[in-house]
């Protein structure tokens, strides 16, 4: 009897606890439920209160990745202001460079005015301050019809290289690498560009002024941000990610591409619409001959200038995979050039050609993309935070048509003063300790062929730089 008694009255204890506390637990769901439903409320009645004002209530943001925001209500007329500052450091070490090359200097200084009035009209405005001059760097409008149909109009960079499309806060290294100096920077011009597939497919094609090998138009001559010339350049670019969403995680981050331009125009000695190369500390290396007055001792003689077509082409591949990204990139340019010698007119199709490999490894795990970064942690004095640390290696060259030196003194260019071949490789350490801030250091070699008096080769460029960058 005890035995039953006690039996009977065991399970029906547990079960009262069991009871309460799934009560309890009914209780804060619908505790939460209610905080949820009160949240709904509140902001229904700040979309309705919106609406009623006819969208005319301004919000205020600032992000670090979106600078200063101010929008309006619904979305869709939005201001922001951003800016980019890189103060550089350049020594050279070397035998072939002069001592005024080693200096600080204000690289870049660019603020910049961007937005979208009604939701579909983008608009920039970016000048820039470096360099003692002021010049207007973006300025453009772009209308977003659809993800496959947009026209932008004014002045941005040209749809060509890969690496030039990266903005200069992104870069890998602090400057760009020998590919970059065949093609062009910005311009102005017309172009329609969209996507397809959502994203696996993008595609550009515009009509521009055109301007020299590596330049940007506020660079020509004689009239900045004008047409050079009678005739403009076409410029096309195609670009694929097939893998952008696809179950093979490794396959996702590839993509590949191609990209030229075209243009069929005559310059002369005073515009010779032809271009100089640079190595990466920035020293020309190639240019042409120039023109020369006559003097007591020789006759006066033409420069070299551009006579016809110039085709430019590049293939292009990206690929990211976890904290490592690879960038490889070819650029070919095909120039038609005369030049009155003393020996009467000689003209010719001078072919020349760059390429370049960039590795990039995020030794402290953040993940590797073709633009942006995000450090997982933020640098704090005292703690042991300490931001993004990425290794960063590169090989590069830029090889001249070797017609260009034929002809002795009739020559395109004076092999006694221009190379033609330039060999770097460099290697850089990069320190992003937040989102806006970045300090690289980066140690260049650049080897030569030619380009000294009597068949000699131009001593090596040693070059160390360093760079302070902050970027909204």
């Amino acid at each position: 009897m005890i035995a039953a008694t006690l039996v009977a009255a065991g399970p029906p204890a547990a079960g009262d606890a069991q009871a309460d506390e799934v009560s309890e637990f009914r209780e804060r769901l619908d505790a939460q439920d209610r905080k949820i439903r009160d949240l709904e409320r509140t902001l229904a009645l700040q979309n309705e209160a919106a609406h009623a004002a006819g969208g005319t209530t301004a919000i205020v943001r600032a992000a670090p990745k979106d600078g200063f925001r101010l929008q309006s209500a619904d979305g869709a007329n939005v201001a922001r202001l951003r800016g980019v500052l890189h103060f550089d450091g350049r020594h050279f070490p070397d035998d072939v460079t002069a001592a005024t090359a080693d200096t600080w200097l204000l690289r870049r200084v660019r603020p910049t005015l961007e937005g979208t009035l009604d939701g579909i009209f983008d608009y920039r405005f970016t000048p820039d301050f470096a360099g003692g001059k002021s010049i207007i760097l973006d300025a453009f409008i772009a209308a977003r019809l659809a993800p496959w149909a947009v026209v932008t109009a004014g002045k941005f960079k040209v749809p060509v290289g890969l690496e030039r499309l990266v903005s200069a806060s992104d870069l890998r290294f602090i400057e760009r690498g020998l590919p970059t100096s065949l093609l062009p920077n910005r311009d102005l011009g017309l172009q329609f560009s969209g996507e397809l597939g959502r994203g696996r497919v993008s595609y550009s094609i515009g009509y521009f002024n055109g301007v020299n090998d590596g330049t940007s138009s506020d660079a020509n001559s004689p009239t900045a941000d004008a047409e050079n010339d009678t005739t403009g350049d076409w410029a096309a670019r195609v670009f694929l990610q097939p893998f952008l969403d696809s179950k093979h995680i490794a396959l996702r981050g590839l993509g590949f591409g191609i990209a030229g331009t075209y243009v069929d125009s005559t310059g002369n000695t005073t515009t010779t619409l032809l271009p100089s190369y640079r190595t990466p500390g920035q020293q020309t290396f190639f240019s042409y001959r120039a023109p020369a007055a006559a003097s007591a001792t020789a006759p006066a003689v033409a420069g070299t200038y551009a006579d016809g077509e110039r085709l430019r082409w590049t293939p292009q591949l990206y690929y990211a995979i976890g904290s490592f990204g690879v960038l490889g990139e070819y650029a070919h340019v095909s120039q038609d050039v005369s030049r009155q010698g003393a020996n009467g007119r000689r003209s010719d199709r001078l072919d020349h050609e760059a390429w370049q490999v960039q590795l990039a490894w995020f030794v402290t795990g953040e993940q590797q993309a073709f633009k942006g970064y995000t450090p997982s942690s933020v640098f704090t004095p005292g703690k042991s935070t300490w931001g993004a640390i990425e290794l960063v290696g590169r090989y590069h060259a830029l090889d001249i048509d070797d017609d260009a030196f034929a002809g002795g003194s009739d020559s395109y260019a004076n092999p006694a003063s221009a190379a033609s071949k330039a060999t770097a490789w460099g290697v850089g350490v990069n320190w992003y300790p937040t989102q806006n801030y970045k300090w690289s250091l980066n140690y260049d070699v650049t080897r030569f062929e030619g380009g000294a008096p009597d068949g000699g080769d131009r001593p090596d460029e040693k070059a160390l730089f360093t760079r302070f960058g902050v970027s909204f």
